[in-house]
């Protein structure tokens, strides 16, 4: 894999178009590539709908969108630390690449668990209104 960047030319964007383009490739490769990304995205459109049936304020509508998002980029991020270290380890185990693995999910975690305490606090009032 290596050799074969070698011999290609590698230069800087030069079109801002071109690097949009890349953007978006690497977004959805970690869609088609990444169970956990998936699960995020579902849980994100969720989130999206009840907002929708719920007529969320627009201060409200900023931290589920904040949720929501931060929960995709660390995953990205995630995503990405795991290729590094399956890139210098050539997929063998390493003590500190599963060090560094351990802790980009411990990111994703923290921040799924900010995701569901902010989904709780929009929510959850909203909930019971409909009962009481």
């Amino acid at each position: 894999m290596l050799m074969d960047l070698k011999d290609k030319q590698v230069e800087k964007n030069k079109h801002f178009m071109t690097s949009v383009e890349f953007a978006i490739q690497g977004v959805k490769t970690v869609f088609d590539e990444e169970r956990n990304m998936k699960t995020h995205v579902v849980f994100g459109i969720f989130a999206l709908i009840a907002g929708v049936i719920f007529q969320l304020s627009q201060n409200e509508w900023l931290w589920l969108f904040l949720a929501i998002f931060l929960v995709w980029i660390v995953e990205i991020l995630n995503t990405v630390f795991e290729n590094v270290v399956d890139m210098f380890t050539d997929f063998h185990f390493h003590p500190i690449g599963k060090k560094i693995k351990d802790m980009a999910a411990g990111a994703v975690l923290l921040t799924a668990c900010f995701a569901v305490i902010v989904g709780l606090i929009l929510f959850v009032p909203k909930i019971y209104q409909l009962f009481f």
